[in-house]
Parts: structure tokens; C-alpha cells; sequence
């Protein structure tokens, strides 16, 4: 199977990976109480309502220029109001949480779809299971990194909502910095998080890497 197409489909993938990640926090949101996702028309799979210039387009581009043996990347944040919700640092944590929540929950069934057409010997099942690894290694990466804890990701949104009364400063100034630290780890942290990717991607079934 050529590298072009790989490619395509880990861009599709990608893309719709994290249009459900997104549509995820909406939902959740819209379960809590506060309807601003659905009112801003974000819990569609429209991808033009999702993508993000940075994260959805040129990140992936960059990746693919320098080769690395994934892509991954974010669509646009979906907008909450905290004001709605009947207790704003746990709800908060909650809709924070159900983004990577997917994104697991995508790769755990598509390992299951990956462990049956394993047991089969039709035609086409050796480009099936490799595209069924795209897939679940994706999303993993997706839902790993999302937990990483630093702002904007949903780790720093987790994060906030378990820590005590009092970290308001910390907080305060995680969000302001937390986007160049987040670049920073990005391009020299990242391989700190390998591991545990590849852990959870092999005990799904995984074989690519």
C-alpha cells in the first residue's frame, strides 16, 4: 500500500477523530446543563464548524514534512459556559474528561473490529487491519496527548478541577503561558508520552509500530 494513501486516510482519520473529540465536550456540556455547543451549531460533523488552522491543518503538515510516524493535531475548542452548569469546577472537569473519553472509547472498539477481521482470511483483510490501526493508534495518540496537563489541552482542564481552593494563581497563569509551553513540549517534550502510547496502542492489539 503506497505512503500517499496512508496518508490521506490518516488525515481523514485525524480529522474526524477530532471532530468527535470535540462534539464529545459539547455533549457532555448540552448533558450538564448548558446548551451553548448546540447553539453555536457545534455538535454537528460538519469539519468546516471544527478546524483549527494551527491544529487541524499545520501542525499535520508539519509532521508529515518531517516525517514523523504519526500525525495528530485539534479542531477548534467547542464553547461552554460555565455559568450554566450547576457546579462549574467538577462539571467542568467532567466535559474536560469526555474529549479523550472518545477518543479511547473509538480505539477500544475498532481494536475489537481489528481482533475479528484477524480471525478472517478474506482478500482484503492484510489493508484492512492496517487501516483498522491507523485508526486506534490515532486515537490514542489523541487521547493521550489531550491529558497531557498543560493549557489549552484537557489534562490542564482536569487538572484544575481536582486542585484545591487557593490555585486560582496557578491557574491563572498556566492559561496565560500554557500555549507556548504547550509548543515547547511539542516539539522537545513529545517523545516523553511515547511510551505511553505505545503502551495502551499494544495492549489494544496494535501492530504498526
Amino acid at each position: 500500500m503506497s505512503d500517499p494513501i496512508i496518508l490521506i486516510f490518516q488525515l481523514i482519520v485525524l480529522i474526524f477523530s477530532v471532530m468527535i473529540h470535540e462534539i464529545s465536550h459539547g455533549f457532555m456540556a448540552y448533558r450538564l446543563g448548558d446548551r451553548t455547543a448546540k447553539e453555536s451549531g457545534r455538535l454537528t460533523l460538519n469539519p468546516i464548524k471544527h478546524i483549527d488552522p494551527f491544529g487541524s491543518v499545520l501542525l499535520p503538515l508539519f509532521l508529515f514534512i518531517v516525517k514523523s510516524p504519526v500525525l495528530f493535531g485539534w479542531a477548534k475548542p467547542v464553547p461552554f459556559n460555565p455559568f450554566n452548569l450547576k457546579n462549574p469546577k467538577k462539571d467542568s472537569g467532567l466535559i474536560a474528561m469526555a474529549g479523550p473519553a472518545s477518543n479511547f472509547l473509538i480505539a477500544a472498539v475498532f481494536s475489537v473490529i481489528l481482533k475479528l477481521v484477524g480471525l478472517t482470511n478474506f482478500y482484503f483483510a492484510p489493508a484492512f487491519i492496517i487501516f483498522l490501526n491507523i485508526i486506534i493508534l490515532v486515537n490514542v495518540v489523541l487521547a493521550v496527548f489531550n491529558l497531557v496537563p498543560i493549557p489549552p489541552l484537557d489534562g490542564s482542564k482536569v487538572l484544575f478541577a481536582v486542585l484545591p481552593k487557593g490555585a486560582e494563581k496557578f491557574q491563572i497563569i498556566m492559561e496565560q503561558y500554557g500555549f507556548f509551553v504547550l509548543l515547547f513540549f511539542i516539539f522537545f517534550g513529545f517523545q516523553l508520552i511515547i511510551p505511553i502510547i505505545l503502551t495502551i496502542y499494544r495492549l489494544l492489539g496494535g501492530s504498526l509500530l
